[in-house]
């Protein structure tokens, strides 16, 4: 625990222009180490510095970028190409991931096929599968009963 307040201590010196490694990243944007490196593979814009040992530095403007993939991917829906057909249209910039949603949304960007609605709307259930979503919540109970 006292070594968590420590890193949050250190955290809170450091200086919005200075670099981030990986783990102050993966922190910062509540995404695992291995999706940042995997994010690498795929979204060849995420360019971190890289010294010796292999050791990741990351830029603001890398952390803003892949701020921007995650809102894409996590909270718009995008598939991984659909986000990297998008993010080749804007040229490898994103500024403001609901904007540049919205707008694309509006034109009827092809990429935007991929993501679904994407605005957290979805069409309302029938009666009838409500019930049948119903038994089987029933069903779990039941089963968690007997296995406590």
């Amino acid at each position: 625990m006292a070594h968590k307040v420590a890193r949050e201590a250190q955290k809170l010196q450091k200086s919005p222009d200075a670099f981030r490694t990986i783990s102050e990243v993966s922190a910062e944007l509540e995404v695992p180490q291995h999706v940042l490196r995997f994010w690498e593979t795929k979204f060849k814009v995420v360019k971190p510095l890289k010294r010796g040992g292999g050791r990741r530095y990351y830029r603001p403007s890398d952390v803003e970028l892949i701020r921007g993939i995650r809102d894409l991917l996590y909270k718009h829906g995008f598939t991984i190409r659909g986000a990297q057909k998008l993010l080749k249209e804007q040229g490898g910039r994103i500024d403001n991931v609901d904007a540049m949603v919205s707008a694309a949304r509006a034109e009827g960007n092809p990429a935007l096929a991929q993501a679904g609605s994407g605005s957290g709307e979805s069409e309302p259930l029938s009666t009838d599968a409500k019930a049948k979503l119903r038994g089987v919540l029933s069903d779990l109970k039941e089963l968690k009963e007997l296995l406590a």
